[in-house]
């Protein structure tokens, strides 16, 4: 082989390219990692506001994201965003009845499905009869194959309701745990992706839900811990470097044009948006390119509240009856300076809210949280930001699943990584990491070089 088919180049430094990309140098290839932007971490990074570190949204992972597990102890980084003992979800009812009712989604020490049979029939912000209802439905999720084609196409909400599920069911369940993690309620959700979610997270191992988060900035474990983690692999990394054009050469190798350079390589692996990867896509390189053009995307809008005194007792909760989803306190991991709280709403779904302005935003969510938090009534707000996420997640809508492409493109040497290819999984950081291993997995084998995939390990 020569040394251009030993040359790989990645377009995108987001998880799905700094994966691949060492990945591929582990394997021992030359590497070099083109990214636009002037960090690493694409989706998930925390950036500098006066002496506040902020993460652009708030990213947590489950215990069943073996690919993102592996991708923190590969850098360095498992200790400082460790997981629960045990799944424990405070979920706040401000809009009952009798006034704010407290319950929670905590898991037992019984095998699946009665690890969360106790926590079922304590869950106060449903009937006796919808409880019971809720476990129906899940013994019949159970028995569905999420890869089975026939879920793409149908909406989640539409099963939910031959189950026998209340709305109020689906409001205090369902979607609660299905907005914050497929960015789409379930009435807007595959059926196959709600599946796949529920089944891993809840009905597969008593554990799998446990709920891990980064108690430093996501900048410490998806830029500098990378970037630490690539310097060392031998991966030569470019920020603020922007890819103009990828062509076939007419000896079967890839010319790839940045603004300042051009780099000719033996693979080429498009780790970016799918409207990006599309417009980069040499003709021929799929059957269908116009396909990434239908897969939609779905925002998450954070709202940062700075307040003089800690409000907040847990490290986070969920609400229902109110227009905050989670509420995260972030005041640790940020470094504030001068004491007080720091909390981060996390927003899914956020087609309503993600273009209003900051202060039309600060007059629906200041006052939520005092419903919320009574010690917030009395707490001076020292600062109030949002941050927004227009294309967050690929929208997970029936039929998604058949646009999705696999890592293969139809032509040699060239692959596709990140999220929004087919996975199995929604947008998240655990389905940006198995693409990005599918991606160097499939170039690996291309090229005669086998290597055992991390995820093999995992399993």
């Amino acid at each position: 082989m020569t040394g251009t088919d030993q040359h790989a180049v990645v377009v995108g430094g987001g998880l799905a390219g700094v994966t691949t990309a060492l990945e591929l140098a582990d394997a021992g290839l030359r590497v070099t990692l083109l990214e636009g932007r002037p960090r690493l971490g694409g989706l998930a990074f925390s950036f500098k506001r006066g002496d506040l570190h902020v993460d652009n949204g708030q990213h947590v992972y489950l215990r069943c994201c073996t690919a993102y597990r592996w991708f923190l102890d590969r850098v360095d980084g498992a200790a400082l965003a460790p997981l629960q003992d045990r799944l424990d979800v405070p979920v706040l009812d401000v809009a009952h009845p009798r006034g704010p009712r407290l319950g929670r989604l905590r898991r037992g020490a019984l095998p699946v499905p009665l690890h969360l049979a106790g926590a079922l029939a304590r869950y106060p912000h449903m009937s006796l009869a919808e409880r019971a209802s809720v476990a129906r439905a899940a013994l019949a999720l159970r028995r569905l194959d999420p890869a089975d084609p026939a879920l793409d196409g149908l909406d989640f909400a539409t099963w939910l309701g031959r189950y026998g599920q209340s709305a109020r069911t689906i409001e205090a369940l369902w979607d609660l745990v299905g907005i914050a993690t497929l960015n789409a309620t379930a009435a807007h959700s595959s059926l196959g992706l709600a599946a796949m979610v529920f089944r891993t997270g809840l009905l597969s191992d008593k554990s799998a839900a446990d709920i891990g988060w980064a108690h430093v900035p996501l900048g410490d474990l998806h830029d500098t811990l990378t970037r630490k983690q690539l310097d060392a692999a031998g991966v030569r990394t470019e920020l603020r470097t922007r890819v103009t054009a990828v062509t076939r050469t007419p000896e079967g190798t890839w010319r790839v044009d940045t603004e300042r350079e051009s780099l000719e390589a033996g693979t080429v692996v498009l780790a970016v948006p799918q409207r990006e990867a599309h417009g980069l896509l040499p003709a021929g390189a799929l059957a269908d390119p116009d396909k990434l053009l239908d897969i939609g995307t779905a925002p998450i809008l954070n709202v940062h509240v700075v307040y003089d005194r800690k409000v907040l007792k847990q490290p986070f909760f969920a609400a229902l009856g109110s227009p905050v989803q989670w509420v995260f306190d972030r005041t640790d991991s940020s470094g504030l300076p001068d004491g007080g709280q720091y909390l981060a709403l996390s927003q899914s779904a956020a087609q309503d809210d993600i273009d209003e302005p900051v202060s039309v935003l600060r007059a629906k969510y200041l006052p939520e949280l005092e419903r919320l938090l009574p010690a917030a009534r009395a707490a001076k707000v020292r600062d109030f930001f949002v941050t927004r996420e227009r294309t967050a997640t690929f929208a997970p809508t029936p039929g998604v699943g058949r646009l999705r492409p696999g890592a293969r493109t139809d032509t040699p040497g060239l692959y596709l990584a990140g999220a929004w290819t087919a996975t199995g999984w929604p947008a998240t950081m655990e389905g940006a990491v198995r693409s990005g291993l599918s991606a160097a997995q499939a170039a690996l084998a291309a090229l005669g070089r086998h290597r055992e995939h991390p995820l093999q390990e995992a399993a």
